[in-house]
Order: C-alpha cells, then structure tokens, then sequence
C-alpha cells in the first residue's frame, strides 16, 4: 500500500494515495471530524483533475480519518467568521465546494464514498453523488442546515426531493438525524456495510475487483424507520406551505409528527421556509449542476439576511443554544421574503 501524502497544493488536512489502480483520498481532521475547509476543497479538486487523466487510475475513493466520522460538513464557524470580517471567503468557500460537488457528480471514474460514522452537511455533498455510497452501523447522518439559519445546500434537495414520499422534506425541514439504512431509503446511499470490512473493500477494489454499489451481504433499507414512519409523515409534509405543514404536524395523533413539530420550532423559520421552497424546485430541475446554481444563490441570499451568523454563533460559538432569529414563528415568513432569498 502507498504511504498518504499531501497532495500538490501541500496541505495537510487532506491526503492522498494511489494503492494499485485505486486513487484513495482521505479527509485528515479527525478532530473536527474532518469538517471541510477551503483548503481541502482546493486540494481535492487538483488531485480530482489530475486523477482523471491518470491512466493508472481506474477508481477512486474518498475516506475520512478517525474513528469518529467521514465528514461532519463545511467549516461554517470560518464562513461566518470571513462574513463578520466583510471579506468574500465564505462564498468563496461555497463557490468551490459546489464544484467538487458537480465535479464528484460528474466525474469519468467510479467514486466509491465511505460514509462511515458522522456524515453530514457538506460530508453528503462529497459522498451522495458517488458511483458506490457505503454508509454502516455506525452512521449518522444529517443535513442539519436549518439549526444554523441556512438550508440543505450542496444539491441535497436533488435527491431529497425524489425521496420516497415526504420523507425528504422531513429531514430537510428538522435537520433530524438518521441511520445509513434511513440514508439507503432516501436515496443518498447504496448499501449499509459492516464497518469491519470496509478496508477489506477498498483492498479488494485497488486489486482490481468490480465497484459494487450493493457489496455482498450488504444490507440496504431494510430497518429504515423513515420507511416505517411514511403514514403520518406523507400526511403532514403535504404541499407548498410551511406553516400550514408545521400546524398539521402539532394537531397528529403521533407523537414523532409532535416532536417534528417541536424540532422544526426551533430552527430558523426563514430558513425553514426557504429549505421548503428548494425541495420543490429542486423536483423539478433536470441536473445536479442545476441545482448547484440554485444554491449558491440562496447561500447568498441567506448569508446577508442575518439567521445564519446567529444560528452559528448560538450553535457552535458561545454554544448558548439560544438563537435570535429574524421572525418570530414560520407565520410570520412572508413569501415575498423566501423568493427573494432565491434572487441572491
């Protein structure tokens, strides 16, 4: 096996190896769960292009170091940091990490996406438009975006609007966690993988073997309780209209659709609203580029309007959990103010 290395941008929170055909890379910020920073970005998209012309590549893989997740996301707290200093790097950071996004989505070689542990936020970004998307037993995975006054970007709603029934809308609209068999049901994974053999996996991918998408004795979404939850779930999360699924959701019968009622409660509700809109256009859309350029006009439009610097200072910041933000309930969003968001 070859020795990781940084890559030819030289930094060392992302690095690389080319073991027989397998071009691997490996996310290398355990201690943040190797959130994403500009850097990374950056460097995965050089070695990306290189690799595409490397004849010697025939696969690549992408994997994150520690035993705590893949990839928690975007460095958000140095986007809402480069926002507070009145510099342009948080869009800047989007702007790139979109395009690793489409170049992922896009790229002439399988990818294989090893989901293990934490996937969440920009981590699916990386991993959801892969050729092979193993999550296991130990995966939890989020598009926690609206907690932090911003949406499921990184053309999540692509997938999560095709999603059995509403089940994309709801973990778009409460950013709730779910498991790998829950990610295999809304169609941002392929198979649930004992954790234990994914190196035995990728050893037999470097070797040369096929790139299954569904290993053998791989699970899929057999135990997803989002399949299970589709009743009340399809019934609530009906329509265009936030507030009125909100209402639907506290008057039920169930108690998970309260306790959806609660979570959404307490996330932004201008961000609440927008991630509704995005679902639905994102039905539409005929691409994964094209909903890339929708999101970078929402990432700016949600960035100036103020949820999302108070969402990631309560949250991650001085970790009060105690947001400040712009209305007051989903009611009080107009729908003059969501389509404006999607102006820019």
């Amino acid at each position: 096996m070859s020795d990781f290395a940084p890559g030819p941008t030289g930094t060392d929170e992302v690095l690389f190896a080319v073991d027989g055909s397998l071009g691997r890379i490996l996310l290398n910020r355990p201690r943040a769960i190797n959130s994403l920073t500009r850097d990374m970005v950056v460097a995965v998209r050089a070695q990306l292009l290189a690799w595409a012309q490397d004849d010697a590549v025939d696969v690549v893989s992408i994997e994150g170091a520690g035993e705590r997740g893949f990839c928690a996301g975007g460095d958000v707290r140095a986007v809402r940091e480069a926002h507070l200093a009145g510099t342009s790097g948080g869009v800047d950071f989007w702007a790139d990490e979109y395009v690793l996004d489409a170049q992922i989505a896009e790229y002439p070689k399988p990818v294989v996406a090893l989901m293990d542990g934490v996937v969440m936020g920009g981590g699916l970004g990386i991993s959801m438009f892969a050729a092979a998307r193993w999550t296991t037993e130990r995966s939890r995975v989020a598009m926690p975006e609206t907690i932090i006054g911003f949406f499921p970007d990184v053309a999540a709603t692509y997938l999560l609007s095709r999603a059995p029934g509403e089940t994309g809308t709801h973990v778009a609209m409460t950013g709730t966690t779910f498991t790998g068999a829950d990610a295999v049901y809304l169609g941002l994974a392929d198979a649930v993988v004992d954790h234990t053999l994914l190196p035995h996996l990728v050893q037999a991918i470097a070797g040369g073997g096929p790139v299954e998408p569904v290993p053998a004795g791989a699970g899929t979404s057999e135990d997803s309780a989002l399949a299970a939850a589709r009743g009340w779930i399809d019934e609530c999360y009906a329509g265009d209209d936030p507030a009125a699924i909100l209402r639907r959701l506290r008057a039920h019968d169930h108690p998970d659709a309260r306790a959806a009622a609660e979570e959404i409660s307490q996330r932004s509700p201008l961000s609440v609203a927008v991630t509704l809109e995005a679902l639905r256009r994102a039905e539409h859309a005929g691409s994964v580029r094209e909903v890339l350029e929708t999101d970078t006009l929402v990432a700016r439009g949600l960035l100036v309007r103020g949820d999302f610097d108070e969402g990631v200072r309560a949250l991650l910041v001085d970790k009060d959990r105690q947001p400040r933000w712009g209305h007051d309930s989903l009611e009080n969003v107009s729908r003059a103010e969501v389509l404006a968001v999607f102006s820019g």
